[in-house]
Protein backbone atom coordinates (compact mmCIF):
# COMPACT_ATOMS: atom_id res chain seq x y z
CA UNK A 1 0.00 0.00 0.00
CA UNK A 2 1.23 3.48 -0.65
CA UNK A 3 1.14 6.75 1.72
CA UNK A 4 0.77 9.97 1.26
CA UNK A 5 3.77 12.44 1.61
CA UNK A 6 4.55 13.86 5.42
CA UNK A 7 6.36 16.47 7.23
CA UNK A 8 8.15 14.32 9.61
CA UNK A 9 9.41 16.48 12.32
CA UNK A 10 13.21 16.03 13.88
CA UNK A 11 12.36 13.65 16.79
CA UNK A 12 16.42 12.22 17.46
CA UNK A 13 16.60 14.17 20.50
CA UNK A 14 14.29 12.61 22.23
CA UNK A 15 15.98 9.05 21.67
CA UNK A 16 18.62 8.42 24.59
CA UNK A 17 16.66 10.85 27.02
CA UNK A 18 13.55 10.51 29.25
CA UNK A 19 11.68 13.65 29.53
CA UNK A 20 10.89 15.13 33.07
CA UNK A 21 7.18 15.39 32.17
CA UNK A 22 6.97 11.38 31.39
CA UNK A 23 6.18 9.00 34.19
CA UNK A 24 7.91 5.81 34.58
CA UNK A 25 5.75 4.07 37.64
CA UNK A 26 5.93 0.26 39.07
CA UNK A 27 2.42 -1.19 38.47
CA UNK A 28 1.39 -4.71 40.28
CA UNK A 29 0.14 -7.73 38.73
CA UNK A 30 -2.69 -9.35 40.44
CA UNK A 31 0.02 -11.51 42.11
CA UNK A 32 1.85 -8.70 43.24
CA UNK A 33 4.56 -8.77 39.98
CA UNK A 34 5.96 -5.54 39.82
CA UNK A 35 5.73 -4.25 36.26
CA UNK A 36 7.58 -1.36 34.76
CA UNK A 37 5.74 1.58 32.74
CA UNK A 38 5.75 4.77 31.41
CA UNK A 39 3.19 7.75 30.48
CA UNK A 40 5.34 9.09 27.57
CA UNK A 41 5.00 13.46 27.56
CA UNK A 42 1.32 14.32 27.10
CA UNK A 43 0.40 16.04 23.33
CA UNK A 44 -0.13 19.44 23.41
CA UNK A 45 -3.12 20.88 23.54
CA UNK A 46 -6.21 18.76 22.91
CA UNK A 47 -5.60 14.47 23.36
CA UNK A 48 -6.70 12.38 20.76
CA UNK A 49 -6.56 9.34 21.92
CA UNK A 50 -4.07 6.93 23.47
CA UNK A 51 -1.32 4.16 22.29
CA UNK A 52 -0.11 1.64 24.08
CA UNK A 53 3.16 0.08 23.07
CA UNK A 54 4.24 -3.37 24.06
CA UNK A 55 8.40 -3.74 22.99
CA UNK A 56 9.55 -7.50 21.78
CA UNK A 57 11.74 -10.54 22.90
CA UNK A 58 14.77 -9.02 25.54
CA UNK A 59 13.45 -5.78 24.70
CA UNK A 60 12.45 -2.53 26.23
CA UNK A 61 10.20 0.58 25.57
CA UNK A 62 13.34 2.96 25.97
CA UNK A 63 14.57 2.00 22.06
CA UNK A 64 10.88 3.16 21.07
CA UNK A 65 11.15 6.47 22.45
CA UNK A 66 11.66 8.41 19.38
CA UNK A 67 8.10 6.74 18.09
CA UNK A 68 6.89 7.61 21.12
CA UNK A 69 7.85 11.32 20.51
CA UNK A 70 6.60 11.10 16.90
CA UNK A 71 2.71 9.79 18.31
CA UNK A 72 2.81 12.64 20.48
CA UNK A 73 3.51 15.20 17.86
CA UNK A 74 0.52 13.51 16.12
CA UNK A 75 -1.62 14.19 19.46
CA UNK A 76 -1.60 10.71 21.22
CA UNK A 77 -0.85 10.03 24.99
CA UNK A 78 1.43 7.20 24.52
CA UNK A 79 2.69 4.32 27.12
CA UNK A 80 4.78 1.45 27.10
CA UNK A 81 5.65 -1.66 29.27
CA UNK A 82 8.18 -4.18 29.66
CA UNK A 83 6.83 -7.48 29.84
CA UNK A 84 7.25 -9.92 32.64
CA UNK A 85 10.87 -10.77 33.54
CA UNK A 86 12.32 -8.28 31.04
CA UNK A 87 14.00 -5.03 31.28
CA UNK A 88 12.79 -3.64 34.58
CA UNK A 89 10.19 -5.85 35.47
CA UNK A 90 12.25 -8.40 36.90
CA UNK A 91 13.14 -12.03 36.03
CA UNK A 92 11.80 -15.43 36.03
CA UNK A 93 14.93 -17.05 34.92
CA UNK A 94 17.85 -18.17 37.44
CA UNK A 95 19.86 -15.33 35.83
CA UNK A 96 20.23 -11.79 35.15
CA UNK A 97 19.69 -11.83 31.26
CA UNK A 98 18.22 -14.88 30.16
CA UNK A 99 14.79 -14.58 28.79
CA UNK A 100 12.19 -17.18 30.03
CA UNK A 101 8.49 -17.52 31.16
CA UNK A 102 6.75 -21.21 31.43
CA UNK A 103 3.60 -20.15 28.79
CA UNK A 104 2.73 -16.91 26.87
CA UNK A 105 0.06 -17.08 28.76
CA UNK A 106 1.66 -15.03 31.68
CA UNK A 107 2.15 -12.64 29.44
CA UNK A 108 -1.60 -12.07 27.94
CA UNK A 109 -2.81 -12.18 31.51
CA UNK A 110 -0.67 -9.42 32.60
CA UNK A 111 -1.31 -7.57 29.25
CA UNK A 112 -5.09 -7.55 29.92
CA UNK A 113 -5.03 -6.93 33.49
CA UNK A 114 -2.34 -3.67 32.52
CA UNK A 115 -4.90 -2.91 29.83
CA UNK A 116 -8.10 -3.00 31.94
CA UNK A 117 -6.30 -0.45 34.08
CA UNK A 118 -4.59 1.75 31.64
CA UNK A 119 -7.88 2.09 28.84
CA UNK A 120 -9.36 3.20 32.51
CA UNK A 121 -7.04 6.18 33.10
CA UNK A 122 -6.42 7.24 29.59
CA UNK A 123 -8.61 8.31 27.21
CA UNK A 124 -9.86 6.69 24.18
CA UNK A 125 -10.18 5.63 21.56
CA UNK A 126 -7.42 3.27 22.81
CA UNK A 127 -4.90 2.01 20.61
CA UNK A 128 -2.23 -1.48 21.13
CA UNK A 129 0.55 -1.57 19.36
CA UNK A 130 3.05 -4.49 19.38
CA UNK A 131 6.88 -5.60 18.18
CA UNK A 132 8.20 -8.58 17.33
CA UNK A 133 7.22 -10.86 19.88
CA UNK A 134 5.41 -8.01 21.78
CA UNK A 135 3.49 -7.76 18.15
CA UNK A 136 2.83 -11.55 18.83
CA UNK A 137 1.38 -11.10 22.53
CA UNK A 138 -0.71 -8.21 21.65
CA UNK A 139 -2.63 -10.32 18.93
CA UNK A 140 -3.02 -13.22 20.66
CA UNK A 141 -4.77 -10.95 23.35
CA UNK A 142 -7.08 -9.84 21.27
CA UNK A 143 -7.61 -13.17 19.57
CA UNK A 144 -8.01 -14.15 22.89
CA UNK A 145 -10.44 -11.64 23.56
CA UNK A 146 -8.57 -10.40 26.50
CA UNK A 147 -7.82 -7.03 25.35
CA UNK A 148 -10.23 -4.98 22.98
CA UNK A 149 -9.09 -2.47 21.53
CA UNK A 150 -10.24 0.37 18.85
CA UNK A 151 -7.07 -0.34 16.77
CA UNK A 152 -3.94 -2.82 16.78
CA UNK A 153 -0.54 -2.10 15.41
CA UNK A 154 1.71 -4.76 14.76
CA UNK A 155 5.44 -4.57 13.58
CA UNK A 156 7.39 -7.38 12.50
CA UNK A 157 5.15 -9.31 14.79
CA UNK A 158 7.01 -13.00 16.10
CA UNK A 159 4.58 -15.06 14.22
CA UNK A 160 7.46 -17.85 12.63
CA UNK A 161 10.78 -18.41 12.95
CA UNK A 162 13.51 -19.57 10.27
CA UNK A 163 13.55 -21.51 8.45
CA UNK A 164 9.86 -21.47 7.59
CA UNK A 165 10.65 -24.69 5.45
CA UNK A 166 10.98 -26.41 8.99
CA UNK A 167 7.44 -27.62 9.63
CA UNK A 168 6.27 -26.18 13.37
CA UNK A 169 5.74 -29.22 14.51
CA UNK A 170 9.70 -30.78 14.00
CA UNK A 171 10.42 -27.44 15.72
CA UNK A 172 7.89 -28.07 18.29
CA UNK A 173 9.07 -31.77 19.42
CA UNK A 174 12.95 -30.67 19.06
CA UNK A 175 12.44 -27.70 21.72
CA UNK A 176 10.34 -29.97 24.25
CA UNK A 177 13.34 -32.81 24.24
CA UNK A 178 15.77 -29.84 25.25
CA UNK A 179 13.57 -28.54 27.41
CA UNK A 180 12.95 -32.34 29.68
CA UNK A 181 16.75 -33.26 29.14
CA UNK A 182 17.95 -29.97 31.67
CA UNK A 183 16.52 -26.90 33.09
CA UNK A 184 14.21 -25.25 31.04
CA UNK A 185 15.44 -22.22 32.29
CA UNK A 186 18.88 -22.48 30.94
CA UNK A 187 19.61 -20.36 27.97
CA UNK A 188 18.73 -22.30 24.13
CA UNK A 189 21.70 -20.03 22.14
CA UNK A 190 24.85 -18.14 23.53
CA UNK A 191 24.16 -14.93 22.44
CA UNK A 192 22.18 -12.04 20.80
CA UNK A 193 18.63 -12.39 19.32
CA UNK A 194 19.82 -15.89 16.87
CA UNK A 195 21.57 -18.74 17.88
CA UNK A 196 25.04 -18.96 15.50
CA UNK A 197 25.21 -14.72 15.65
CA UNK A 198 27.75 -13.31 16.53
CA UNK A 199 27.45 -9.94 19.06
CA UNK A 200 29.49 -8.00 16.77
CA UNK A 201 27.70 -8.78 13.44
CA UNK A 202 24.10 -8.48 15.94
CA UNK A 203 23.33 -5.30 13.97
CA UNK A 204 22.87 -7.14 10.86
CA UNK A 205 19.44 -9.23 12.02
CA UNK A 206 17.97 -5.63 13.46
CA UNK A 207 18.44 -2.16 11.59
CA UNK A 208 20.73 -0.04 9.04
CA UNK A 209 20.90 2.72 11.15
CA UNK A 210 23.90 2.73 13.42
CA UNK A 211 23.13 5.53 15.76
CA UNK A 212 19.73 4.30 16.23
CA UNK A 213 21.79 0.88 17.15
CA UNK A 214 24.18 2.13 19.07
CA UNK A 215 21.43 4.09 21.28
CA UNK A 216 20.45 0.89 22.62
CA UNK A 217 24.15 0.02 24.03
CA UNK A 218 24.09 3.79 25.55
CA UNK A 219 20.61 3.13 27.72
CA UNK A 220 21.96 -0.25 28.68
CA UNK A 221 24.97 1.67 29.81
CA UNK A 222 22.68 4.15 31.68
CA UNK A 223 20.32 1.39 32.92
CA UNK A 224 22.23 -1.75 33.40
CA UNK A 225 18.81 -3.90 34.52
CA UNK A 226 17.87 -3.51 31.20
CA UNK A 227 20.43 -5.91 29.68
CA UNK A 228 19.03 -9.33 28.07
CA UNK A 229 20.71 -12.32 26.37
CA UNK A 230 19.03 -15.11 24.89
CA UNK A 231 15.73 -16.82 25.51
CA UNK A 232 15.46 -20.35 27.39
CA UNK A 233 14.40 -23.50 26.14
CA UNK A 234 11.05 -23.11 28.49
CA UNK A 235 10.67 -19.83 26.14
CA UNK A 236 11.52 -21.45 22.65
CA UNK A 237 8.67 -24.16 23.79
CA UNK A 238 6.08 -21.74 25.04
CA UNK A 239 6.68 -19.53 21.66
CA UNK A 240 6.26 -22.13 19.68
CA UNK A 241 3.09 -23.61 21.64
CA UNK A 242 1.35 -19.71 21.30
CA UNK A 243 2.72 -19.58 17.45
CA UNK A 244 0.56 -22.60 17.12
CA UNK A 245 -2.58 -21.39 19.00
CA UNK A 246 -2.30 -18.29 16.39
CA UNK A 247 -2.16 -20.40 13.18
CA UNK A 248 -5.37 -22.57 14.18
CA UNK A 249 -8.29 -22.50 11.60
CA UNK A 250 -10.33 -19.62 12.82
CA UNK A 251 -8.41 -18.01 15.62
CA UNK A 252 -7.41 -14.83 13.24
CA UNK A 253 -10.55 -15.05 11.18
CA UNK A 254 -12.29 -13.87 14.04
CA UNK A 255 -10.76 -10.60 14.75
CA UNK A 256 -12.46 -7.48 14.16
CA UNK A 257 -10.38 -5.14 15.61
CA UNK A 258 -9.39 -3.05 12.76
CA UNK A 259 -5.63 -3.76 12.15
CA UNK A 260 -2.20 -2.33 10.48
CA UNK A 261 0.28 -4.81 9.74
CA UNK A 262 4.12 -4.72 8.51
CA UNK A 263 6.92 -6.61 7.92
CA UNK A 264 10.47 -6.79 6.11
CA UNK A 265 11.08 -10.08 3.65
CA UNK A 266 14.68 -9.28 4.34
CA UNK A 267 13.81 -10.44 8.22
CA UNK A 268 16.54 -12.33 9.82
CA UNK A 269 14.66 -12.88 13.07
CA UNK A 270 11.20 -13.87 12.47
CA UNK A 271 9.29 -15.45 9.10
CA UNK A 272 7.97 -12.98 6.78
CA UNK A 273 5.73 -15.29 5.07
CA UNK A 274 3.66 -15.75 8.31
CA UNK A 275 3.08 -12.26 8.97
CA UNK A 276 2.56 -12.40 5.31
CA UNK A 277 -0.67 -15.25 6.12
CA UNK A 278 -1.63 -13.95 9.14
CA UNK A 279 -1.93 -10.09 7.85
CA UNK A 280 -4.59 -11.97 4.81
CA UNK A 281 -6.43 -13.89 7.40
CA UNK A 282 -7.50 -11.14 9.60
CA UNK A 283 -10.14 -9.20 8.02
CA UNK A 284 -9.64 -5.75 6.76
CA UNK A 285 -6.61 -6.07 8.27
CA UNK A 286 -3.82 -3.48 6.27
CA UNK A 287 -0.55 -4.84 5.58
CA UNK A 288 2.35 -2.34 4.34
CA UNK A 289 5.25 -4.50 3.33
CA UNK A 290 9.34 -4.11 3.06
CA UNK A 291 12.14 -5.49 1.58
CA UNK A 292 15.98 -5.50 1.50
CA UNK A 293 16.01 -1.85 2.55
CA UNK A 294 14.39 -3.05 6.25
CA UNK A 295 15.65 -5.10 9.02
CA UNK A 296 13.67 -6.34 11.94
CA UNK A 297 13.58 -3.20 14.30
CA UNK A 298 12.18 -1.42 11.36
CA UNK A 299 10.69 1.28 14.05
CA UNK A 300 14.60 2.26 14.09
CA UNK A 301 15.66 2.27 11.09
CA UNK A 302 17.10 4.51 8.72
CA UNK A 303 14.67 7.08 7.92
CA UNK A 304 13.15 7.11 4.74
CA UNK A 305 12.17 2.99 6.16
CA UNK A 306 11.19 4.38 9.54
CA UNK A 307 9.23 7.05 7.96
CA UNK A 308 8.06 5.17 5.81
CA UNK A 309 6.38 2.84 9.01
CA UNK A 310 5.59 5.80 10.46
CA UNK A 311 3.59 7.56 7.78
CA UNK A 312 1.72 4.06 7.01
CA UNK A 313 0.66 4.01 10.87
CA UNK A 314 -0.68 7.62 10.75
CA UNK A 315 -2.51 7.34 7.80
CA UNK A 316 -4.14 4.26 9.33
CA UNK A 317 -5.14 6.47 12.33
CA UNK A 318 -6.04 8.98 10.44
CA UNK A 319 -8.68 6.94 8.29
CA UNK A 320 -10.19 4.89 11.40
CA UNK A 321 -9.75 7.96 14.23
CA UNK A 322 -9.66 11.41 12.12
CA UNK A 323 -8.29 14.46 13.59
Amino acid sequence: MDTVTREFPDTRHTATTVPSNATETLWRAEDGHRIRTIMWAPPEGGIRGSILFMPGRGDFYEKYLETFEHWRLQGWQVSAADWRGQAGSGRLGTDKTTGHVEDFATWTKDLAQYWDHWRETTPGPHVIAGHSMGGHLVLRAVAEGRVKPNAMILSAPMLGFLPESVPLGVSASLAAIMRRIGDPRRPAWKVSEKPGTQLETRIKLLTHDEDRYADEAKWIEQRPVLKMGPGSWGWLTAAINSIKYLESPGTLEAIEVPSFIFGTSADLLVGFRAIERAASRIPGADFLPFGKEARHEILREIDPVRQRALGGIDDFLDRHFPV
